[in-house]
């Protein structure tokens, strides 16, 4: 069953459920035509390993030689890396999935956000709750987080277990 979110301008809308998470993810994702920007702290299995989402990841890095995804993982720790199906998709395409762990000192942040281009954002303060804000054409918005995330991006270090194919 599909929900329907609450609009809040044209463009921007509030989310409150898992399934209101992945469609947004989903529409965020179908946005994005150079870069997918994604800060979580585990993954997310139930929004980032549906067949629709990786679909859509699969078809965007390889549809486009340009096109990049670049993951920071906050908590590595919770990762079940051998089941993640993002993980597995990330070790076929090395060349455009970029998975990089948030150094100890900067994990106090317990958000969760994608980012497409510099455009489409879906956001939530807390990663272990499923309210949050879908925004589909705010710049502004979206360049304040891929700062911070590039910030936390050139500070942090590959995450050489999702390379691996045997741990």
């Amino acid at each position: 069953m599909q929900t329907q979110r609450q609009s809040v301008t044209g463009t921007r809308s509030i989310i409150a459920t898992l399934d209101e998470a992945r469609i947004a993810t989903q529409q965020v994702a179908l946005a994005a035509r150079r870069l997918l920007t994604m800060y979580t702290q585990d993954l997310e299995p139930a929004v980032y390993d549906q067949p629709q989402f990786l679909e859509t990841v699969k078809k965007l890095v390889l549809a486009k030689s340009y096109a990049k995804v670049r993951v920071l993982l906050a908590d590595p720790s919770r990762v079940v890396y051998e089941g993640s199906k993002f993980v597995h998709l990330a070790r076929r395409i090395t060349s455009h999935i970029e998975i990089r762990r948030v150094k100890v000192e900067r994990r106090d942040n317990q958000s969760a956000f994608l980012i497409a281009d510099d455009r489409a954002l879906v956001y939530r303060l807390q990663a272990s709750r499923w309210e949050g804000i879908v925004e589909m054409n705010d710049p502004v918005v979206a360049r304040r987080y891929l700062n911070y995330f590039d910030e936390i991006w050139i500070a942090s270090e590959p995450e050489a277990e999702t390379r691996q194919q045997h741990l």
